[in-house]
């Protein structure tokens, strides 16, 4: 194995030797604020500021890496390799311990180069709080590990997974962040083998830098947090994101990882899903349904049981005879069909997607050479090879209208049991010795395997338009970078009120991890929601990046108006409320595109300096004006909701009234609604009413609601576009408006414009709420 060198990433400072010894390096920043310090023997570095040191690496020795070696069967007896056959009693016995080989159950894993496992320590000094490594059914703030699990990091298909179990489950992204009052420190293990991670926080004495020389060194005792991370295989590619803000350290990760990409405007509309609509009658009605009952909607979707046995890129011949016919109707709505397309492929001659890529070598290779089987829906299936770029380009064309029939524009994807799932094997996934591209096993590329499937569709959607029209891919599995490709979620969650309170955490553990169009199944897909946590889950994924309600084929129908009445009146309002504000919640999509800020964000990021923020989870900021507390516990008549900030002014968003004060407060609530407000000092755009879908709302007039704070000031932004294409990039064709509010008065100003087809003849109204 070869170990990558590790790479520092700060505000844009160039770093010069200022000390040079045998087996020391010293470098410091031009303006002497950071000081980095190489030390050969043993291996460390180490980051100071003028505050101290921020971080080292190899402080604890635990660096590691095993190198690649022949089989002991490969090794020859010659003069030259004497010593090689000297040892031949101990490679045998590694081979007994497993070293080469090991046995999950009936599953060998055969380890073609030996043991290659690769390892790193780092420590945060000062730091106590740290956050990030998703996806766990876990808690915001990450726990010590000392006396338990690691955190593992390994994409799989777990059906309705466990709370606050630190096993990895759908996706990976190796990625913490560390935070203290007066700085926000990343590190971004880049490694898609398996992965642990460690985390140890405890109070150690470390010497403050002198002044000058004449000073005393001085001790004192601070919190430290150790991680150490452990992959299977790979190599150390470790980047270490300074900030010191933590929107510094997102356009940091960003510029390693990229950017959310700026999704479709109908796509932050709701979306309604089940395992399975049974036909095209039954979405007809759905649909209907809708419109019957006045609640805006804007996608509906197909599982798999809309296929020809499973088959993807097909449609069952007898109920959906007529798949484009069933989309014009959906089109004259204004609304748009997702479909599902998962990565295993049913081994049958006949079918030309498995014939053709059989015949090209498309799929992974089992350790023999011959095309991996396993077990997924349609059965014996093969797995394409998404990691080889000529079968990314292959799958892209097989969404073309001409090879894709039945397919039109306002059809959109979605990639599920991508981690790859394997029913019946090894953890319900693929072998870690099947062979990929260019000879990787499967056991390095493990966790970017849905990244990849996820970068083709998205491909793919894109080239059928010819490179004019945005995609919407959503995927299970992910990893660093899959923002740049549409949007993930949460997994199979179950319809009880422990999940939808754990839902909050891993999504913005999801969101601060860079990909911020992110959601969970509203109502829990398995199981039966009773109807006030049905209304308490609409009402949370209202508020939030990716709104989707969703359900297990073996769940009672739950359409939004099955629950009687008065519940149906409650989600529709929350529905509603959703879609009037679109502007402000496309317009922080925009900032995530262009600028990588979360979307939903922990209270912490909005105010790094209050520690009482550090550790919530039961509420969150939207953008940096609104607060959302959901309401995640049967028949609760009042919240205890942090208005952080005593400095700061709160606004009750529904009622255009100030909140008495800050701090925590007990807010009285009913079943209508969830607490939200809205932060002084912020302008808010909004659209006056909602519409049935999203394209129906382009002529509906926009809204400011001005919030000012202690000195009567407020400032907010509004960015618009066609919602759909790419004239926003390749012909700058959006508004981008700035608002101020100060002394009474209004004021605005555009950053850029260029209203060509954008801006309909809108008008925009502003309400004070001071």
């Amino acid at each position: 194995m070869t170990m990558s060198n590790s790479k520092l990433f700060m505000r844009r400072i160039r770093l010069s030797i200022s000390h040079k010894e045998a087996g020391i390096l010293v470098l410091k920043s031009v303006n002497e604020e950071y000081k980095l310090q190489v030390t050969a023997n043993p291996f460390q570095i180490e980051l100071q500021s003028t505050d101290g040191i921020v971080l080292s690496m190899n402080s604890n020795g635990l660096l590691y890496f095993e190198h690649l070696q022949p089989p002991p069967s490969d090794s020859k007896t010659t003069a030259e390799n004497k010593e090689e056959a000297a040892s031949d009693s101990s490679k045998e016995t590694q081979e007994d311990l497993g070293l080469w080989q090991e046995k999950f159950g009936s599953f060998l894993d055969i380890k073609a180069h030996g043991p290659s496992s690769v390892g790193m320590d780092f420590s945060l000094h000062g730091f106590e709080h740290v956050y990030g490594i998703p996806q766990h059914t876990e808690t915001l703030l990450l726990k010590n590990t000392s006396d338990g699990d690691a955190y593992r990091l390994y994409n799989l298909d777990i059906f309705g997974h466990k709370i606050h179990d630190k096993i990895g489950i759908y996706g990976s992204v190796p990625f913490l962040l560390a935070h203290k009052p007066n700085r926000t420190s990343g590190i971004f293990w880049l490694n898609s083998s398996e992965t642990l991670v460690d985390i140890s926080t405890k109070a150690v004495a470390e010497h403050v830098p002198s002044r000058s020389t004449a000073e005393t060194a001085k001790q004192r005792v601070l919190p430290r947090t150790d991680v150490r991370w452990m992959s299977e295989s790979g190599i150390i590619d470790a980047f270490l994101l300074m900030g010191p803000t933590a929107f510094d350290v997102f356009k940091q990760f960003a510029e390693l990882t990229g950017t959310q990409a700026l999704p479709p405007l109908f796509s932050l509309g709701y979306h309604q899903c089940r395992w399975n609509y049974e036909d095209e009658q039954d979405v007809k009605a759905v649909d209907a349904g809708f419109d019957e009952h006045d609640i805006p909607y804007d996608v509906i979707w197909l599982d798999i049981e809309h296929t020809d046995g499973k088959r993807y890129f097909t449609w069952d011949k007898k109920k959906f005879q007529n798949p484009k016919r069933m989309q014009e109707l959906l089109r004259k709505k204004k609304r748009k069909l997702v479909v599902i397309v998962d990565p295993h492929i049913k081994v049958d001659p006949t079918y030309t997607l498995y014939s053709q890529g059989k015949d090209k070598g498309y799929f992974v290779k089992d350790r023999n050479g011959q095309d991996f089987e396993g077990i997924c829906w349609p059965g014996s299936s093969c797995y394409l090879d998404f990691t080889n770029p000529e079968v990314r380009k292959w799958y892209a064309d097989q969404f073309a209208f001409k090879t894709y029939k039945g397919s039109t524009n306002i059809l959109f994807v979605w990639n599920d049991m991508n981690e790859p799932s394997v029913f019946r094997g090894a953890e319900l996934t693929m072998q870690k010795d099947a062979v990929h591209y260019s000879s990787w096993e499967h056991r390095e590329v493990h966790n970017l395997y849905g990244f990849y499937q996820q970068m083709a569709t998205a491909d793919g959607l894109i080239k059928r338009s010819l490179g004019k029209e945005r995609p919407f891919v959503l995927t299970r599995s992910f990893f660093a970078g899959s923002q740049k490709y549409g949007a993930v979620w949460t997994g199979d969650n179950t319809a009880e009120w422990e999940y939808l309170k754990i839902s909050i955490p891993m999504l913005l553990t999801i969101s601060i991890a860079g990909i911020s169009f992110c959601g969970a199944d509203v109502g829990g897909f398995i199981g039966d929601p009773e109807p006030e946590l049905l209304v308490r889950w609409y009402q949370a994924g209202a508020y939030q990046p990716f709104f989707r309600g969703h359900s297990n084929m073996e769940s009672k129908r739950r359409e939004p108006w099955l629950f009687g009445e008065k519940n149906t009146q409650i989600i529709r309002e929350a529905i509603r409320e959703r879609y009037v504000l679109l502007p402000y919640l496309y317009t922080l999509f925009y900032r995530a595109h262009t600028a990588a800020e979360p979307v939903m964000r922990p209270l912490w990021i909005e105010f790094p300096g209050k520690i009482d923020t550090f550790g919530v989870e039961n509420e969150y900021m939207l953008g940096n004006a609104l607060l959302v507390h959901p309401v995640t516990e049967r028949e609760v008549r009042t919240v205890s909701v942090l208005l952080p900030g005593s400095e700061e002014i709160w606004y009750d968003f529904r009622k255009f009234k100030q909140v008495e004060a800050a701090g925590t407060l007990k807010i009285p609530v009913t079943l209508e609604n969830i607490p939200v407000f809205q932060r002084g000092g912020t302008v808010i755009p909004l659209k006056t009413r909602a519409g049935k879908s999203t394209e129906w709302m382009i002529d509906i007039s926009y809204e400011l609601h001005v919030a000012p704070d202690t000195e009567g000031y407020a400032k907010g932004e509004l960015y618009l576009d066609d919602g759909h294409s790419f004239q926003y990039l390749h012909e700058k064709q959006f508004l981008h408006q700035k608002f101020t509010f100060h002394k009474q008065v209004l004021s605005s100003r555009f950053t850029q414009v260029n209203t060509k087809k954008v801006i309909s003849k809108n008008k925009i109204y502003w309400r004070n709420k001071g």
